[in-house]
């Protein structure tokens, strides 16, 4: 207990000299070439469940410190840097949520420390990147170092940001599509007019299984995308392939298998006010442990200005996953949040989520999630 109070007092004294530092949202420039940023972010949320032995009603919450640092010794080259520091895993924390998604997708406390088995934490990124410029609208990227796969794979407008935009694990990114984040890797951007190819290889310290099955696994992705204008606003369409090496077990645990998934996702401003999005996610064969095979969700968001005050925003979604060879047949997620922006720093979000479990024999838990999330970008 005494520790999680020492965190939770290092991560409220960090907020404090962000208001203290912080000009602006787009970071604190300590020169032009050195400049900080980031985010800081308390999180609470309170589940009513039901059909769930064993787990009860409860509330739980967590602080979450993500710094970075940015060196741009040159236009074309940068060194970046992001730390990541938390107290308490919320609803996260092991034998508290009975389902099979996370109600927050940001990195808690146990996601910071031993990262993917390499004994290293709190470092969660550090990279190098060099932009080769062709012309106004022709650029190639090149990165490498300890990455995250989510920064260049199944990026959305709407649905992209653990932190500004939906909470579920299921409303930020694909969770069939098993990106990788803070290993080893370097990723590609390639930028042509309004086409685009990106794409990410990385080495990963640990599949997450347990025992004699865990063990090293390597992840590639490449996604193709295109930006349109159809005189209602910008839209993006991506497809995403990824795969991994023959490193993850199948069901019956007898041999070492792949994972393959393919995502589309779209998102399409609609005007001034209303923006519509969707993500699609088949992971293809059935070999390899699979708790979601495939992903169909979609949601809509209704901009401030309906209301007068551009930076507020109200999100909509929903999400249904299709079991996989476990135990789960299906998983439905909704959501509706809505973020206050107290000025170009701070902002507060108010979510409910319903969550429900389907299985294929047993209980199947079901309820309503309550959020408050407090944000500091800066």
């Amino acid at each position: 207990m005494r520790v999680i109070k020492e965190h939770v007092c290092g991560c409220l004294l960090a907020i404090c000299g962000i208001m203290l530092l912080a000009t602006n949202g787009s970071g604190y420039e300590i020169n032009d070439k050195f400049s900080i940023g980031g985010v800081a972010a308390g999180i609470y949320q309170y589940q009513s469940i039901s059909d769930a032995p064993g787990y009860e009603s409860l509330g739980r919450g967590t602080l979450v410190l993500q710094p970075e640092v940015s060196f741009t010794p040159t236009e074309a080259d940068e060194l970046f840097v992001k730390f990541g520091f938390a107290a308490g895993n919320g609803l996260m924390e092991e034998g508290k949520s009975p389902f099979m998604l996370a109600p927050w997708a940001g990195d808690v406390q146990d996601d910071c420390k031993d990262i993917n088995g390499r004994n290293r934490d709190y470092l969660l990124t550090a990279w190098y990147k060099h932009t080769f410029t062709f012309s106004e609208d022709h650029t190639l990227e090149l990165t490498g170092g300890i990455i995250d796969a989510t920064d260049y794979l199944d990026e959305n407008a709407f649905s992209n940001d653990e932190y500004t935009q939906f909470m579920n694990e299921a409303l930020v990114n694909g969770p069939n599509a098993f990106l990788p984040s803070y290993d080893i890797g370097g990723a590609i951007e390639w930028e042509i007019g309004p086409f685009s190819v990106k794409g990410a290889a990385m080495a990963i310290g640990s599949n997450g299984e347990e025992g004699e099955f865990d063990e090293p696994y390597n992840f590639y992705g490449i996604q193709f995308g295109y930006k349109a204008d159809f005189g209602m606003g910008e839209g993006n369409y991506r497809v995403l392939v990824d795969t991994t090496s023959s490193d993850f077990s199948n069901a019956a645990r007898t041999q070492k298998e792949r994972r393959n998934c393919t995502i589309i996702s779209f998102d399409q401003q609609l005007g001034e006010i209303l923006g519509a999005w969707l993500r699609f996610g088949w992971q293809l064969g059935d070999k390899a442990v699979l708790v979601c095979k495939d992903l169909y969700s979609g949601g809509l968001n209704i901009g401030g200005n309906l209301w007068g005050r551009e930076a507020d925003n109200i999100g909509i979604g929903y999400a249904h996953l299709r079991g996989g060879n476990l135990d789960l047949d299906h998983t439905d997620v909704f959501e509706i949040y809505g973020r206050f922006a107290l000025n170009d720093i701070f902002a507060i979000t108010g979510d409910i989520q319903y969550m429900k479990d389907s299985m294929k024999v047993g209980d199947s838990p079901s309820g309503w999630i309550f959020g408050l999330r407090a944000t500091a970008e800066f």
